[in-house]
């Protein structure tokens, strides 16, 4: 790390750490990120973090002062209207804004001031409204049906090329390409009807928040005064022009200086800017186009006066107290001066240095990387046609991974392993569908097809038709290190050039030629009654057509509907369940209730209802139990629930084989509420296998405390004994005693695995799913331990004793 550093400081040490600032860089850190030690945080264009120096001077202001409503007229309540004045012109002074013609007006966030202006916009049926293609859903929701689209004004996005060259005698050239021009019709709307005073709306943002690109703030002074010169078509050159720029994520490093652009509306956020407070943020609007904007709603703040029983109303003169519904968040409003303070402390000048520094070793470094045949494994999206980086982009770097053979690597794997290696980054369309699309590649067939095959955003599709349908980005604050951008650089390297990217082929094949002459034999079987709650073990169980008589027949709901798992509720893992098939009950236990449960595995018909319930996307008939049943859950869990009971389902999988491994789940089999498979089964060797790992990876001091795991923390319904490690990876059909069974392929793992409950506690680590991922990852999957279905034999249903012993065979394929 010291050597790589030199080299980063030769090249960025200028720019890098705040040389000539009250603090350095690893200063602010020790000082006041402490809580950053063990994490690489890399989503600061989501939200950038605040300091802690910062909240404790909140937490002095807000415990030393008495703050009043500021529409009241009391000592403390004038002195809340004057800080909120004073806050105000903070804001104005970081936009380099004169009083004398902008004013700040407070909103719930960036978003409300977007939906302010649009909203309140003097739309006609003449007006245009007009976004570049990188403008976030907030900007885009501006053309919709009650504002720019619904008053009768056309919508039109663009696309802006060559926005930061310069040509002779210009100071700025740019090109526009329009796209198709969307309207709606509008009832009451005739052609050739007078035009009057009409009004349109350019729309951009200082930095796409998807790729990182600045855009030149120039574009606001062309369109407002030579609109003909770059729009080029007569629909667009009628009325007169305003401009919104979306700051929200450019205002971080770089605000609009309105002193030199005439831009009309500016939406900032402030957790964007300093991490603290949420839902908060403003719109800069110059006095001129406050003036057009119609207000309709009006609230107590916003009228001088009105009267109840008649429709009369006399509005207030003040923009803002126009604009702001209702009281301002006034704490919040007043905290905002100690994130400035730290932001005026370093200068936005040293901030964006810093912060740009750092993205650009990124890229560059990223660039670089090849893998063995040659082939590049990172795709940046944004301005990077050469090694060269542009001073344009902002400290965001978005792109995705591809293997040697050119597939991509789904961004949801990234993100996956990034989270077990400490760093978090953020993945998808970055609620950007237009630079998604343009940057990706997708073409309206492309996304209306995903959408229609149930692709949303924020689900785990990454990769559909072989085309990547989002990114990874990865973006840096004022607080940011060098060491965090080596460490995410490292991760790239050592997870996607790595010849460990994949499960170890070597081992599998071994078990493959070696089983058939090994004794493999049932170590223990393992019954989940209530789905994520604590199992039995059992010497011997009967089988039924969905698996083990009674596995996972039970589940808890929660009032809102929401099926509850070990994932949302690790409280669940501590009870634990029991089933004596000769009484005929199910006994649950838990450390919060002081009786134990029992439940009569014979129902009542005349005391329990039927319902339907959805899970994993399918239909199940389910029965209800009582008050007094769902109390007791409701006590062992800490929250609301029901306990439901399968009945029956229409459930089918469909398998899915790749080259090597068959990897999904799927088959034509019943199932009560497991999520893939009537089995899981998990080898005792492979266990001991990945102990010697984790124990090894202590000694390489990779791991502060020992990590073992025991067999039960994959929550295995069949342990195996027997061979070696990774052997039951080859495994296609098996029979244990004289009952068939086959594999439909590995179990690809979660962070679930990562939950230890000891002592009534839930102790959360990277451990074990870190290791698997660093040898048991096939296309982005961490496999361990197979899953499988009962089989019948020629089509017909097995005969004989249908029970699985402990200490039968299992004799593969």
């Amino acid at each position: 790390m010291a050597t790589a550093k030199e080299e980063f400081l030769k090249e960025f040490g200028e720019h890098y750490g705040y040389p000539n600032s009250p603090k350095t860089i690893d200063q602010i850190r020790a000082a006041e990120f402490n809580r950053l030690q063990n994490l690489v945080y890399l989503d600061h264009a989501g939200a950038t973090l605040y300091s802690e120096l910062q909240m404790e001077s909140v937490f002095k202001d807000l415990t030393s002062n008495v703050y009043g409503n500021p529409h009241s007229q009391s000592d403390s309540s004038s002195a809340t209207l004057e800080i909120v004045r004073d806050a105000r012109q903070q804001v104005l002074d970081y936009c380099n804004a004169s009083p004398k013609d902008y004013k700040c007006i407070f909103t719930s966030g960036a978003t409300a001031a977007l939906k302010l202006v649009g909203e309140a916009f003097p739309w006609s049926c003449n007006s245009n409204f007009m976004y570049t293609m990188e403008n976030h859903n907030s900007v885009i929701g501006i053309r919709d049906t009650r504002y720019a689209l619904g008053q009768g004004a056309a919508a039109i996005a663009v696309d802006v090329e060559d926005v930061h060259t310069r040509i002779e005698g210009e100071n700025f050239s740019t090109k526009i390409s329009l796209h198709q021009i969307q309207r709606r019709k509008v009832a009451g709307l005739r052609e050739g009807e007078p035009m009057g005073d009409v009004y349109n709306l350019f729309a951009f943002p200082s930095e796409c928040n998807f790729s990182g690109l600045r855009f030149n703030l120039d574009l606001a002074k062309i369109i407002k005064e030579d609109s003909s010169r770059i729009l080029g078509t007569s629909v667009c050159n009628n009325g007169r022009w305003l401009v919104l720029i979306d700051a929200a994520k450019g205002s971080a490093t770089m605000p609009p200086d309105l002193s030199k652009y005439p831009v009309d509306f500016v939406a900032l956020s402030f957790y964007k800017l300093f991490g603290y407070p949420t839902g908060l943020g403003a719109l800069v609007v110059r006095n001129d186009a406050a003036k057009l904007l119609k207000k309709s709603y009006f609230s107590g703040g916003t009228v001088a006066a009105s009267i109840a029983d008649i429709d009369f109303i006399k509005r207030r003169e003040g923009i803002e107290e126009l604009f702001e519904d209702g009281t301002v968040s006034f704490l919040s409003i007043a905290s905002i001066r100690h994130g400035f303070k730290i932001l005026n402390s370093l200068t936005l000048s040293a901030i964006s240095r810093h912060t740009t520094s750092l993205a650009s070793y990124t890229r560059k470094t990223l660039l670089a990387l090849r893998h063995s045949n040659g082939s590049s494994v990172c795709i940046l999206y944004g301005r990077h046609n050469s090694m060269e980086m542009c001073h344009e982009m902002g400290p965001i770097v978005s792109f995705n991974l591809k293997r040697p053979d050119g597939s991509w690597f789904g961004y949801r794997e990234v993100e996956k392993l990034a989270s077990l290696s400490g760093i978090q980054l953020r993945t998808g369309c970055f609620c950007n569908p237009g630079a998604c699309a343009k940057y990706l590649g997708l073409s309206h067939m492309d996304l209306i097809s995903n959408t229609e095959a149930g692709h949303v955003c924020w689900d785990d599709h990454d990769i559909i038709n072989g085309k990547p349908i989002g990114a990874v980005r990865v973006s840096f604050g004022y607080m940011s290190t060098y060491e965090d951008a080596k460490k995410f650089v490292d991760f790239v390297t050592s997870s996607f050039m790595s010849s460990r990217n994949h499960v170890d082929h070597g081992n599998q094949l071994e078990g493959v030629n070696g089983f058939l002459d090994t004794c493999y034999y049932l170590k223990s079987i393992t019954i989940y009654p209530i789905k994520s709650c604590g199992g039995f073990s059992a010497r011997s169980w009967p089988l039924s057509n969905n698996g083990l008589k009674h596995d996972r027949e039970w589940i808890l709901k929660s009032l809102s509907g929401e099926i509850l798992t070990l994932k949302r509720v690790p409280e669940m893992g501590f009870i634990s369940s029991f089933i004596d098939l000769s009484q005929g009950m199910l006994f649950v236990e838990s450390p919060h209730c002081k009786e134990k449960l029992q439940i009569k595995l014979q129902l009542d018909f005349s005391d329990v209802t039927i319902q339907d319930i959805e899970l994993h996307g399918q239909r199940y008939k389910v029965y209800s139990y009582s008050n007094e049943t769902n109390a007791w859950f409701s006590e062992a869990i800490g929250r609301p629930c029901t306990l439901l009971r399968y009945s029956g389902s229409n459930h089918e999988f469909v398998l899915d084989k790749t080259k090597d491994v068959v990897t999904c789940k799927d088959t034509n089999s019943a199932v009560c509420f497991a999520n893939e498979a009537q089995f899981l089964l998990v080898s005792e060797e492979s266990v001991s296998d990945l102990n010697k790992r984790l124990s090894s990876d202590v000694q390489k001091g990779i791991h502060v405390t020992a990590t073992q795991v025991n067999a039960s923390r994959f929550r295995p319904n069949l342990l195996v004994s027997g061979g070696r490690a990774y052997d039951e990876d080859g495994w296609r059909d098996i029979r244990i005693g004289n009952k068939y069974f086959r594999s439909l392929g590995g179990c690809n793992r979660c962070q679930i695995i990562n939950l230890a409950l000891n002592a009534g506690r839930v102790q959360k680590s990277n451990e074990p799913l870190a290791t698997l991922a660093s040898y048991r990852r096939v296309k982005g999957r961490i496999l361990f331990g197979i899953l499988l279905k009962y089989e019948s034999v020629n089509g017909e249903q097995q005969q004989g004793d249908s029970w699985l012993h402990v200490g039968q065979e299992v004799h593969p394929d």
